[in-house]
């Protein structure tokens, strides 16, 4: 079963490469976003220090000063496993324990406001990946979560804690499915935060994780928030600005 796949009692056969000189920064930015990506590129002096590749292509790794801090940067794809596999390439090329991971995530509640950051407390292991990085439980702690909701309030960025449900499965978010999660307290659905919390632990990164609110799943039919106000979570500017903000603070 699943649940019995995490050994942390043997040697796994493949290890990423390692770099022969890896390039220290202070903080890593990863996005899922194109467009945030492109904004990046254009509105900072980004230098390629690395790559990393999988097989749909080799993707670059960057990074750019901010203030004092050299920020890391890169985009991840989407996906527990994928996100994972990419994270822990980047740790090889990248000198840095500190991550900053913010996407957009489905809404549980429908109190919470579109675009609204959600910070998650924890995650739900519905994903296949952190079994193989953490022993088995039904939630992984999001450690730093108190540090990020800190930073929500002093900055007067609207915000909510809560749990949340990662899923591999983005069509299979049955309605049975989402009133036990939101049950157990969670307000917001993803594909990657519990696998990701998972890796960072193993390999002793600190990670700090927050979504805004997108699409609502807590209504009669799903509805795409999105197309009424005329901004895709997915691809606000909004997320890379917080989060670039955040760095001052680690």
């Amino acid at each position: 079963m699943i649940t019995e796949s995490f050994d942390d009692k043997s040697p796994a056969k493949r290890n990423p490469a390692v770099c022969e000189k890896n390039v220290k920064c202070d903080v890593c930015l990863v996005t899922f976003s194109y467009l945030i990506k492109e904004y990046v590129l254009n509105n900072f002096d980004c230098k390629q220090v690395g790559t990393y590749s999988i097989v749909t292509g080799i993707e670059p790794i960057y990074t750019f000063k901010y203030k004092t801090k050299i920020i890391g940067f890169y985009q991840t794809p989407l996906g527990a496993p994928a996100s994972a596999v990419v994270l822990e390439n980047v740790i090889k090329v990248l000198d840095c324990n500190k991550f900053i991971f913010f996407g957009a995530a489905g809404c549980l509640k429908k109190e919470i406001a579109h675009g609204k950051v959600m910070v998650p407390t924890c995650s739900y292991r519905d994903e296949g990946t952190s079994y193989h990085y953490a022993k088995a439980k039904d939630y992984i702690k999001i450690k730093n979560s108190s540090t990020v909701a800190n930073f929500m309030k002093e900055n007067n960025i609207p915000y909510i804690k809560g749990r949340n449900w990662t899923t591999d499965a983005l069509y299979r978010e049955t309605q049975n499915n989402i009133e036990k999660r939101r049950a157990e307290g969670c307000i917001s659905v993803d594909m990657e935060c519990s696998a990701i919390q998972a890796v960072c632990d193993f390999r002793n990164i600190e990670l700090y994780y927050f979504f805004v609110g997108g699409d609502l799943l807590d209504a009669p039919k799903w509805l795409d928030r999105s197309s009424i106000s005329g901004v895709f979570s997915n691809h606000s500017l909004e997320k890379f600005h917080i989060a670039l903000k955040m760095t001052e603070i680690l």
